[in-house]
């Protein structure tokens, strides 16, 4: 990752940040404008979001590697995305990829060749991290007297950050995720480990909200009736249903019924099984859906260091 340079108030007020996540299903770029008013307030506007379906996790997560044909799609896809933020002039970027890299026994050298070829400074991330990049961005939604569980379902992980009375209580990750359960790679000791180490934290808690992460439940929430949806919160009771109704269809009716593509209709299922299995862990009775991720986080985070200075602890 890249280091950023304080801005001063004389610089020029309107500029473009870039972040890449490359995920155990797919790599995302975000490029936003970032604009500074007159009384030094940030706005961000989406520019360009683009995803490409890598689907690293599926041979990692059954063979434990990528292969060559999965890291000449990578290189290529790293590359379109390197020339595409010199179109937008972008002023600076982060790079990062997650659970499929980390788990990949080439993982290590496939990033080197990638960083050789585009000098992309593309960086694995540990799941703490992960997590802790967008747990950042709901900081300053989050201080009242409620208590919220931040759940990120990714392709490969799950990343779980509590936070009470606007207070982290507890963080943690978890080798769960949509493309790894397709793959059969998530053993059952570890959904009780989810469900035990949820339930333990949320006793002695009142009502928890969860707030849900991740492309799979930005769908499931613009998918869910309308009159069973309000102001971005999602209730549990409604996700239970939707689940079983995309459960029942084939892969091709979720397609065309929900005008879903092809890699988001058969880990859409998946994904509704984690947060539900969160969210009856620990008595959740809404999930709220904010719609961002990761590449939000970085993109938030790096434009506060360029205009304020400010540093990650």
């Amino acid at each position: 990752m890249r280091q950023e340079r304080p801005m001063e108030m004389t610089d020029i007020k309107e500029f473009n940040l870039a972040a890449i996540d490359v995920g155990s299903n797919a790599a995302r770029l975000l490029i936003k404008t970032v604009s500074i008013d007159l009384d030094g307030r940030l706005s961000q506007r989406k520019a360009l979001f683009l995803r490409v379906p890598l689907r690293l996790g599926m041979e990692v997560f059954k063979k434990g590697k990528i292969s060559r044909e999965k890291e000449e799609a990578f290189l290529r896809t790293m590359k379109a995305y390197r020339q595409l933020m010199k179109v937008f002039k972008v002023r600076d970027y982060r790079a990062c990829a997650t659970s499929a890299m980390r788990d990949a026994k080439n993982g290590r050298q496939v990033m080197d060749r990638v960083n050789e070829t585009t000098g992309l400074g593309l960086k694995i991330i540990s799941g703490d991290e992960e997590s802790q990049i967008i747990y950042d961005i709901h900081l300053s939604q989050l201080q009242d007297d409620n208590n919220y569980l931040y759940v990120d379902v990714g392709g490969g992980s799950t990343e779980v950050t509590f936070i009470s009375q606007g207070q982290r209580v507890m963080s943690h990750f978890y080798n769960i995720g949509t493309v790894r359960m397709l793959s059969e790679a998530v053993k059952a000791e570890e959904l009780q480990h989810v469900r035990n180490g949820l339930g333990k934290v949320a006793a002695g808690y009142g009502d928890i909200t969860i707030i849900g992460s991740g492309g799979n439940i930005n769908k499931l929430y613009r998918i869910a009736p309308k009159r069973d949806k309000t102001e971005g919160r999602l209730p549990v009771d409604t996700l239970v249903r939707l689940h079983d109704r995309l459960a029942k269809m084939s892969l091709q009716e979720r397609m065309d019924v929900f005008n879903m593509k092809p890699d988001r209709a058969d880990v859409i299922v998946p994904a509704a099984e984690i947060f539900m299995m969160v969210a009856q862990s620990v008595g959740a009775k809404a999930i709220k859906v904010p719609n961002v991720g990761l590449a939000d986080g970085l993109i938030n985070d790096m434009a506060q260091s360029i205009v304020f200075g400010k540093k990650r602890a």
